[in-house]
C-alpha cells in the first residue's frame, strides 16, 4: 500500500484546506492552478469516500438500531 493511500481523513482534509487557501488567494500560475484544482478534486473524493466508509461502519455497530436522537436508549 502507497504511502498516500496510508494518509488519514485529517492529513487529506489538512492538504486539501491547503490547496484552496493558496487557490484563493491566487498565489500561482494557471497552469499550477488547474493542477491545484485536479489535485484537490482527488483529495475531495477520497475524503468523502473515507467518511461514506466510516458512516457505513458506524451503522453496522449499531446494528441496525433506529439513529434518530429522540428514541436513543436512556442511560
Amino acid at each position: 500500500m502507497s504511502e498516500e493511500a496510508e494518509k488519514t481523513f485529517e492529513e487529506l482534509r489538512r492538504e486539501l484546506e491547503q490547496i484552496v487557501g493558496t487557490l484563493e488567494r491566487g498565489e500561482v500560475a494557471v497552469d499550477e492552478a488547474i493542477a491545484l484544482w485536479q489535485r484537490g478534486e482527488d483529495l475531495h473524493r477520497r475524503c468523502a469516500a473515507l467518511l461514506e466508509a466510516a458512516e457505513g461502519r458506524i451503522e453496522e455497530l449499531q446494528g441496525g438500531q433506529d439513529t434518530d436522537d429522540t428514541h436513543a436508549p436512556e442511560l
